[in-house]
């Protein structure tokens, strides 16, 4: 009679799951473990007692603040990390985080477990308590199946590898994005074959080019354009790209705007930088190259491309195929990496001829002066309030002194946004972060993912009093302490859902101003730097008045750079 292997020498399919993300370059799992991840659990064990690599465990008590560490450290370091979650409530409790990273292009890979398809005990990892029965749904991988680029279940534990390398690859390919992979205990537990894949075998999708011919159509409308405009968002996600986009509009002197970025794409200090909103300049605009950009002007409004405008598309996901109700009339749509197709745009250039030179230099100079009184007229707002109450603006001008160019910062303001953009001018790549998607409570677990993919830098993350309740505070302070993963964190807090407030103005001007309390008010404010302190150690400051400022951010900035979270309560005028 064949004898069974002693348990610790078996290779079993959580080993292969375990082994295959550690092959395929992951090197953390931020995952709120439960009772379907034994088996995971016992592999961990295993490669601990013989050495053997294995991703980072990083507990995080709230699965929210888990996609979201994973969500910033994919931004920060530009690879997929594993995010693992308890079974259909753990993946709800992922709640917006997941179409964070869908909209953001991020990729994360989700693993969740599957309540035991046995009852009796017929295989390892049956049913053995209450709750797996509860936990037992028509079809977990609906809960999430619109928001993510892939999912499926492990149905044998002899090609887990193969589905954890198809599935890494799957996300970070262009359009970047989440997937999902569920397995039970039973199938988990089953033996498998130790086989080594070769991740090289396995890579993204390569890099798509724009058509020889567009090259040569954009570069041309360009060169006789009296008026272009350069609108980006997102083209920063891969930092080499920034370089090629200064490059290339420092030839034809384009104006850029940043449309409420999400990464640093066109250094903000250069003459050729004109901001962060592209309303103004749009309708004067008669040639307009939008590269990554979600939604780059509001059809809505009058800001709108002129009849005569030329319009060209060049973005990785051109269509938004996820998004049902989406178009942005254009000449040429080009689905390309941004990167790729802006090397190829100079490389047209450095042949071209008859390119007016002069009126190349008269539109720089107008540009230049347009940049500098801009600027100007943004200083302006960021002097000390007269009345000593706190504005995003002062915020950030004291900042200034404690912000680097190899800061990072994470903005999850929405209201207070602009202050940032403005007063916080980012000059290096991969220092600025936006989520990319609509759902808030995304801040401080991307600054922890931040914090953790780069921990020679220092980490700002902006929220609001709103945004901050959302976001698992505990958990997410917790979990910084436990992992020396410290960062600031800056709440603007207004005591209220001023967007909310805003949008109501916006369509109901005449509306009833008296009857928004309980829909938009968030007083008496909440204790977020206790929450902080008393959940993570971090070094709590609620300020007040304004003179008070600077000495705070100044001990909170040192705080943070001895190893400690600080959270610093900015009160402004409510809402």
């Amino acid at each position: 009679m064949a004898q069974t292997a002693p348990q610790n020498l078996r290779y079993t399919a959580s080993d292969a799951l375990m082994s295959g993300l550690q092959e395929a370059g992951v090197s953390y799992i931020f995952g709120n473990l439960g009772s379907d991840h034994a088996d995971i659990i016992e592999s961990l064990a295993k490669a601990a007692g013989n050495g053997a690599p294995m991703p980072k465990v990083v507990l995080c008590p709230h699965e929210g603040a888990a996609i979201a560490a994973a969500h910033g450290y994919a931004q920060v370091s530009g690879r997929a990390q594993a995010v693992f979650v308890h079974v259909d409530v753990g993946t709800q409790n992922m709640g917006g985080g997941i179409s964070n990273a869908l909209h953001g292009r991020m990729p994360v890979f989700v693993f969740a477990g599957l309540t035991p398809y046995t009852i009796e005990g017929e295989l390892p990892g049956s049913r053995n308590r209450s709750a797996t029965y509860l936990q037992d749904v028509p079809d977990q991988g609906s809960i999430v199946r619109q928001y993510v680029k892939w999912d499926y279940s492990i149905r044998t534990g002899k090609n887990v590898k193969q589905l954890v390398h198809r599935a890494i690859q799957i996300a970070e390919s262009d359009p970047k994005g989440p997937v999902y992979l569920t397995g039970a205990r039973e199938v988990l537990a089953e033996d498998a074959v130790e086989t080594p894949l070769n991740a090289a075998k396995w890579q993204p999708i390569a890099p798509s080019p724009l058509p020889a011919n567009g090259v040569a159509e954009i570069v041309e409308a360009l060169s006789n354009a009296r008026n272009p405009l350069l609108v980006t968002s997102y083209s920063g996600r891969n930092p080499e790209c920034v370089a090629e986009l200064v490059r290339f509009c420092e030839r034809l002197a384009i104006p850029v705007v940043e449309e409420r970025p999400i990464q640093m794409n066109f250094p903000a200090s250069h003459p050729l930088h004109l901001g962060y909103l592209a309303a103004p300049h749009i309708a004067a605009a008669d040639v307009i190259v939008v590269v990554d950009c979600d939604v780059p002007w509001m059809p809505s409004s009058k800001d709108v491309p002129n009849p005569d405008c030329k319009v060209f598309y060049i973005d990785v996901d051109p269509l938004k195929d996820t998004i049902p109700l989406w178009y942005m009339p254009s000449d040429r749509f080009f689905k390309a990496d941004s990167r790729a197709a802006l090397s190829q745009l100079n490389q047209y250039l450095d042949g071209a001829k008859g390119i007016a030179q002069d009126q190349i230099k008269q539109r720089l100079a107008a540009t230049r002066k347009k940049h500098d009184e801009q600027r100007a007229g943004w200083a302006k707002k960021t002097a000390m309030p007269a009345d000593n109450v706190c504005t995003p603006e002062w915020v950030t001008a004291c900042l200034r002194e404690e912000v680097t160019d190899s800061t990072i910062l994470i903005n999850e303001s929405v209201t207070s946004a602009t202050a940032i953009f403005n007063n916080l001018p980012r000059n290096k790549p991969g220092t600025f972060f936006g989520s990319g998607g609509s759902s808030l409570g995304w801040g401080g677990g991307a600054a922890l993912g931040s914090k953790l993919a780069s921990p020679e830098s220092d980490v700002i993350c902006f929220t609001g009093d709103g945004a901050f309740f959302l976001g698992n505070p505990s958990s997410v302070y917790w979990t910084s302490r436990r992992y020396d993963a410290p960062f600031l964190t800056i709440v603007f807090n207004n005591q209220g859902w001023n967007a909310t407030q805003e949008n109501f103005k916006r369509l109901h001007p005449n509306g009833g101003a008296g009857t928004l309390g309980d829909c938009v008010s968030l007083s008496p404010s909440a204790d977020f730097a206790g929450i902080a302190e008393a959940a993570g150690g971090a070094l709590a400051h609620t300020v007040r008045q304004a003179d008070a400022l600077p000495a705070v951010l100044k001990e909170a900035m040192q705080a943070v750079r001895n190893g400690r979270s600080a959270v610093v309560d900015v009160r402004m005028k409510s809402i």
